[in-house]
């Protein structure tokens, strides 16, 4: 047994008795003492979605608000994750010597457990990362892609002669399911910058599905929700629901020896375990399966053998004294983000700073909430008409360069009105494009892990099965997404012009997804040290709760904490904005009717949603020689690492 296996086996044995992580073993080892867990905040709660919530703004349960977060200060190395389970399988492998690619590995691999309606190796991935020792930044796609037998109406017909809808639904029937991308993204980032031996890095999910885990709160909120989608798969019906069909409550113990299994194989042979032989085998299986009436998927085998994570260029651009480094195509998130930056960069946004700043992050100023939605407005309807799978949808003037021109995102923050809302942007005009707009599908479920190891490497990673538990299938153990949802269904505009982002085979569907990294700028325009990563789940809204906490963290000085403890705010290319109502700083009574906030945004003609935002964010950001993160109060993430 490696030194790492004796540590966590320690570790899971006080999580087994406790019923959820509570610190470190009792031994000595140093590693012991730097990844603790403490108390951090009000406790979370979790429970169905409030009625007239808008689910595309809330692709998973609420889980409250854990009010006064403190920042957590650490050496040299750091991790922060959607689950404090995960975080601390991460810090292990950080404190005995791995990378961040490998602490990684571990993190999703637990999170596949104790999150799996958010993510898992039957989902995608996308991922930022930065080699010290090199100084380069690189972008992984590792995002889901259509089966080659697809066809543009595959989402919205049985078939082109037997033009029904599939069913019971889109998602849970076999045609939501994308060939998952999520191994072997971590399988190229792991070969280009690991340390530690793949197969150790599986042990700790390993011995938590083999010895079993707790069921948290929120996943136990989430089971509830959605248990009548889940007991339509019998191996999700198996293992979420118990055998009269009621949800498994909190405090339930989980074992998983099929997922056990499957990881194990992974864990010795690598992830062609998974995409070919008895696994890939499974998937193909239960994508096409019929049962409950379902309509089958058409994911081959092929597939799944020819799957290909690919190595994109850095979308990475300016920001007042900074360089924002974030996902390219066929994520709209990084475009997306750098789109409204740039607008709101000809704005003095210092000179806007919350009221009353505590440790939940204060009271945004109103003039700043508008200021920001407008810009994400404008950004938005770029992104709506202009951004999908580049490898099959070229951007204009084919580079992100055009969308991202200064000159162009000074023309575009001309359109914003200090005192009136927009309410519905128009996107540029770059000439006569095949392309058409509609109806845009809505995003969902996800998680986030950010990470710095003590080598100055740094990983942002978001991943995901798309959907609160993907497509409801289960097989040898994991969820299998949802992702081909992500497109449009509809394949043409109401004009009979071709969607950006339509389905083809082969094709990959637009994401938000906005893994980030932050660096000094020089006055030259050089790229300095690394000084922030960032990222959150969230569906299309990744893109406001990212907007947020960078502006909070780079224009008002917040730490990270506050930053993403903040009221989660902002729009989309329609005339509502959000202002999270879970925050204690607003009232969310009579729909907000008697919030200073809400009223003065509702007079300069918002459309204000006062629904609780489930983001998932997560900072670190350098202090000195160390650093200090925070953790999402609307989840269960925690901050761990060398603590201070």
């Amino acid at each position: 047994m490696t030194r790492s296996r004796h540590i966590w086996a320690g570790a899971t044995a006080a999580l087994l008795t406790a019923g959820v992580i509570t610190g470190c073993s009792s031994g000595s080892d140093s590693t012991t003492q730097s990844c603790a867990d403490t108390t951090n905040g009000t406790a979370i709660t979790a429970g169905p979605t409030a009625a007239g919530t808008d689910l595309a703004t809330n692709p998973e349960i609420a889980s409250g608000y854990r009010s006064d977060m403190t920042p957590v200060r650490t050496g040299t190395y750091a991790v922060s994750a959607a689950n404090p389970i995960a975080t601390q399988a991460a810090c292990r492998v950080l404190a005995d010597g791995g990378t961040a690619a490998d602490a990684l590995v571990a993190a999703q691999m637990v999170l596949g457990l104790v999150e799996p309606q958010a993510s898992g190796i039957g989902g995608g991935s996308f991922l930022m990362y930065y080699d010290a020792q090199k100084k380069t930044v690189d972008s992984y796609d590792g995002r889901e892609v259509a089966p080659a037998s697809a066809t543009e109406n595959y989402l919205r017909w049985v078939s082109d002669t037997d033009q029904s809808t599939p069913q019971p639904n889109t998602r849970a029937s076999g045609r939501s399911i994308g060939v998952p991308g999520a191994l072997r993204l971590l399988e190229m980032a792991h070969n280009e910058h690991g340390k530690q031996p793949w197969r150790d890095l599986f042990t700790p999910a390993i011995d938590l599905a083999d010895r079993g885990f707790a069921i948290s709160p929120r996943l136990a909120g989430q089971i509830k929700e959605s248990a009548t989608d889940l007991a339509r798969d019998e191996n999700a019906k198996a293992y979420f629901l118990q055998p009269d069909g009621a949800p498994k409550p909190a405090g339930t113990t989980l074992t998983n020896p099929a997922m056990a299994k499957t990881l194990g194989a992974i864990a010795t042979d690598g992830p062609a375990a998974f995409y070919t032989g008895a696994v890939a085998q499974d998937i193909v299986d239960a994508t096409a399966t019929t049962s409950g009436g379902r309509t089958p998927g058409q994911i081959s085998l092929a597939d799944l053998a020819g799957y290909q994570a690919k190595k994109r260029t850095a979308l990475c651009s300016p920001y007042r004294d900074h360089e924002i480094c974030s996902m390219p195509n066929p994520s709209s998130g990084g475009i997306t983000v750098a789109s409204t930056l740039g607008i709101l960069e000809n704005f003095d946004l210092g000179a806007l700073p919350p009221e009353n700043v505590d440790k939940n992050g204060g009271k945004p100023n109103a003039q700043a909430v508008h200021l920001i939605s407008e810009a994400e407005r404008l950004a938005y309807a770029d992104r709506d008409k202009y951004v999908a799978d580049s490898d099959f949808v070229p951007l204009p003037g084919n580079s992100p360069d055009t969308l991202l021109n200064r000159d162009y995102l000074k023309q575009r923050a001309a359109l914003i009105k200090p005192d009136h809302a927009m309410g519905t942007a128009q996107p540029g005009d770059f000439g006569p494009v095949p392309l058409g707009t509609g109806p845009q599908p809505p995003e969902h479920g996800t998680s986030h892990v950010s990470v710095v190891d003590k080598y100055g490497n740094a990983a942002a990673l978001t991943t995901t099965v798309e959907s609160a538990f993907g497509s409801f299938h289960v097989v040898d153990g994991f969820v299998l997404n949802n992702q081909l949802t992500d497109f449009n269904a509809t394949p043409t505009a109401a004009d009979g012009t071709p969607m950006a982002n339509r389905l083809q085979p082969g094709k990959r569907p637009r994401s938000s997804m906005s893994p980030t990294l932050v660096f000094d700028r020089g006055a030259d325009g050089s790229r300095g040290q690394l000084s922030y990563v960032t990222g959150s789940p969230g569906g299309s809204v990744i893109i406001q709760f990212v907007v947020k906490t960078l502006v909070g963290m780079l224009d008002w000085k917040l730490d990270p904490q506050q930053a993403v403890s903040g009221v989660a705010f902002g729009a989309a290319n329609t005339p509502v904005t959000g202002v999270g109502g879970e925050h204690p700083a607003i009232n969310a009574t009579d729909k907000g009717d008697h919030d200073p906030l809400v009223q003065k945004l509702r007079s300069m003609g918002h459309q204000v949603s006062v629904d609780p935002q489930t983001s998932g964010l997560s900072a670190l950001r350098r202090e000195g020689d160390g650093w200090i993160g925070g953790a999402d109060p609307r989840r269960e993430g925690a901050v761990m690492g060398d603590v201070k």
